[in-house]
């Protein structure tokens, strides 16, 4: 068990704080975007960034992935590339589908 400083607890705590601000901030910001009168991809697609923001303080404050080692990075960024072709190869597919069909 470790034992820090009461500055370096002080630190923590100040970080935690923000981060709950901003979630807050983020949060509210949500709420404020479901009110526009936007087609629904529009508000899908800024729903998904400010969660993915929200997503993200989350992961590198409370998970402490900000203090890891570089590797954890590329790992994640590897997921992330594998995710998005699994998720985009059906659109793929089928838009090559359509423009062989077409022509």
């Amino acid at each position: 068990m470790s034992t820090e400083s009461p500055e370096a607890f002080k630190k923590h705590i100040r970080g935690y704080i923000l981060v709950f601000v901003a979630l807050m901030i983020l949060t509210g910001m949500t709420v404020w975007v479901s009110s526009w009168k936007v087609g629904v991809p529009i508000a899908v697609a800024i729903a998904l960034v400010i969660a993915c923001t929200k997503g993200a303080l989350v992961a590198t404050v409370f998970m402490h992935l900000k203090s890891e080692k570089p590797i954890i990075f590329y790992c994640l960024v590897l997921t992330l590339i594998l995710l998005l072709s699994v998720l985009l190869l059906p659109v793929a597919t089928a838009l090559l589908t359509m423009t062989n069909n077409a022509g």
